[in-house]
C-alpha cells in the first residue's frame, strides 16, 4: 500500500465516523436533528392560523434549536467530502 492509498483509506474513515457521529448513533439522533423543523412549521401553521403568540414562540423556539445544529450540517458536508476525496484516490491509483 503506498502513500496515497493509505491517506484515501484513513480519509474515508475519518469521514465516515464523522458521519455516523453526526447522526447520533441511530434513531434518536435522527429525530433530534428534525425537532427544530417540527417546531419550525408547527410556529408557521400556528402563524398561519393567526395564533400569532404561539406560533412566534415556536418558530424562535425551533430557531435557537437550529443555530447549533448548522455548525453539524457544515461538519457533515465537510465528512462527505473528505470521503470523496479519499475514493478518489483509490481512482487515481488504479488510474496509473
Amino acid at each position: 500500500m503506498n502513500g496515497k492509498t493509505a491517506l484515501g483509506v484513513i480519509l474515508v474513515v475519518v469521514g465516515g465516523l464523522m458521519v455516523w457521529n453526526f447522526f447520533g448513533h441511530g434513531l434518536s439522533g435522527l429525530i433530534g436533528f428534525l425537532m427544530p423543523f417540527i417546531l419550525i412549521g408547527l410556529g408557521a401553521v400556528g402563524l398561519k392560523n393567526n395564533s400569532k403568540v404561539i406560533g412566534s414562540i415556536l418558530v424562535a423556539v425551533g430557531a435557537l434549536m437550529l443555530l447549533p445544529k448548522l455548525m453539524g450540517i457544515v461538519s457533515l458536508l465537510i465528512a462527505v467530502g473528505i470521503i470523496v476525496w479519499g475514493v478518489s484516490m483509490f481512482r487515481r491509483r488504479r488510474e496509473f
